[in-house]
């Protein structure tokens, strides 16, 4: 299933261990900073409520 890419099969499998790690960690990021936002924005909201 490996496609034999000779001696540079450790770069090449490095660098796709590398781009895969990278777009889970933005990924992990963008949720984390998406949970935050939605706080801030409902406790925005609850103080306008209460003072509307």
């Amino acid at each position: 299933m490996i496609p034999d890419l000779g001696k540079y099969a450790d770069t090449v499998l490095w660098s796709y261990v590398v781009s895969i790690g990278l777009l889970i960690a933005l990924v992990g990021f963008s949720v984390i900073r998406g949970r935050k936002v939605r706080a801030e924005m409902e406790k925005v909201e609850q103080r306008m409520s209460r003072n509307g």
